[in-house]
């Protein structure tokens, strides 16, 4: 789909990613811009609609569906990180936590939207995923693991949203220079950078974009990894 005279609304708007797409949006001719946060008062940037929205609590995403019946793409981009292993003693009560955003908050503005998006035509729909959507090394046990799980729901959401005509693209990245990875100590790409490729691609027609060279080197050593037992 064309970025141009779009209607676009993108969770998580406030700072990051989130924040890094509705500038570049703008830039590229979108409509309207709903740019959400729990907190809208922390949506500083000129030109966009702030909207509050929590996408853990479905009240608050059936409304903002209600209010932006205009919309015709999502950009899912709200999620949340916490270092820590599975085997940490809050282990079990961290990963319900991200999980209800980085999965179930995902979920929620997928079916809240999909009526939204048909009625305009299809649309489109970014799901931000991760590197760590196929890896997990246990330094972010919770939250790889909710990736994995987002990765799979974006691939499910592909198939049922076709016959709607509605473009799903997964975008994988590694670490990005944001406040979510301020204190690791790892080379990282701009969030400019990610942005306009995911841009990029969902003009391109594209259905997944790695968009650096790291994500793009782990995905494709993923078929290498397999086991198949002689018979």
């Amino acid at each position: 789909m064309k970025i141009e005279n779009s209607v676009v609304l993108v969770t998580g708007a406030n700072r990051g990613i989130g924040l890094t797409f509705a500038r570049e949006l703008l830039a590229r001719g979108a409509r309207k811009v709903y740019a959400a946060a729990r907190n809208p008062s922390t949506v500083t940037l000129s030109g966009v609609e702030a909207v509050k929205l929590d996408v853990t609590n479905l009240a608050e995403v059936n409304a903002v569906a209600q209010h932006a019946s205009d919309v015709t793409l999502v950009i899912n981009n709200a999620g949340i990180a916490q270092a820590g292993g599975f085997l940490a003693q809050d282990s079990e009560a961290v990963t319900r936590r991200i999980f209800e955003t980085n999965f179930f908050g995902m979920l929620n503005m997928s079916k809240a939207f999909a009526p939204v998006l048909k009625a305009n035509g299809g649309g489109g729909m970014i799901n931000v995923l991760s590197i760590a959507s196929w890896l997990n090394g246990g330094e972010l046990a919770a939250y790889a693991a909710s990736k994995s799980a987002a990765w799979s729901l974006t691939n499910a959401l592909r198939h049922e949203l076709a016959t709607q005509k509605t473009q799903v693209l997964g975008l994988h990245m590694a670490y990005v220079d944001t406040d979510l990875t301020r204190g690791f100590d790892v080379p990282k790409s701009s969030a400019e950078d990610i942005v306009r490729s995911a841009l990029d691609g969902l003009e391109a027609g594209e259905l997944e974009v790695l968009a650096d060279v790291l994500t793009q080197q782990v995905k494709k050593g993923l078929a290498g990894s397999i086991y198949l037992p002689q018979e």
